[in-house]
């Protein structure tokens, strides 16, 4: 409960810094009074249009973690396995982490215009190098005198993934999630707002042509607002997890 309340405080101190903030700046063009935002986002709410975009947004990014995690931690586990193949496709991997998000989206809009495909492939190869790196390094970090010890006493080997393996990279695994959970979002509104056909970042564009600066913000409160109400749901999901795992 202590921890809540701590958080609402934050909430309320970034309100109140915000509200002073504007009115010492004293620009709506530059930074509206947070109740201007509030009664925009309200407004905004009550639009079919701003659904619809997030639904798309929503199962952009829902893809996104999939694709993320299904190959990150399969690739990940297996170059973890093998010295050489970690140092062989570390390069690659680093090469693909290291390649700026704006060159992505200017390739697959050469490649797949502008539509549903661009932002989600994006948003994959942004985040696909952290997952691959963090799971590989769970496994490189196993102790292998419990392997020594499983091989010793003739255990299963589907045992040995399970118990150790899986074990060793649960830290690693949940240290992914909560990265990709935080910034998928970001990644994806971005990628929307290059190349994409619907979603919130779409939206974002068209208030940026029309120079309307409150439904900037607004659309911006409640991708944060969704982040990190997601984001908090998953940190608690994890930790039940792990507890349930460390249990078996």
């Amino acid at each position: 409960m202590q921890k809540r309340i701590n958080y609402l405080i934050g909430i309320v101190v970034i309100f109140l810094i915000w509200t002073i903030a504007s009115y010492f700046i004293n620009s709506q063009l530059i930074l509206p009074d947070p109740l201007v935002i509030l009664r925009t986002m309200l407004q905004e709410l009550s639009k079919d249009i701003l659904w619809n975009s997030l639904f798309y947004t929503l199962l952009k990014v829902i893809v996104v973690l999939f694709l993320t995690v299904l190959f990150g931690v399969f690739i990940g586990f297996i170059i973890g396995l093998n010295e050489t193949l970690y140092e062989i496709f570390r390069p690659f991997v680093l090469f693909i982490q290291a390649f700026p998000i704006i060159t992505w989206l200017a390739l697959v809009m050469f490649i797949w215009g502008i539509g549903w495909t661009g932002p989600v492939v994006v948003s994959f190869l942004s985040l696909l190098p952290h997952a691959i790196l963090s799971t590989a390094i769970g496994i490189q970090t196993t102790d292998k005198r419990l392997i020594e010890m499983a091989q010793v006493y003739n255990v299963k080997r589907s045992k040995v993934v399970k118990d150790i393996y899986l074990g060793s990279i649960l830290p690693q695994f949940v240290s992914t999630i909560q990265v990709v959970i935080g910034n998928v979002w970001k990644v994806v509104v971005v990628s929307e707002y290059m190349c994409g056909d619907k979603g919130i970042g779409v939206l974002i564009a068209w208030a940026r042509q029309s120079v309307s600066v409150e439904k900037v913000y607004a659309y911006t409160m409640i991708i944060i607002t969704i982040g990190l109400f997601v984001e908090n749901f998953v940190n608690v999901v994890t930790k039940k997890a792990i507890q349930k795992w460390s249990i078996a």
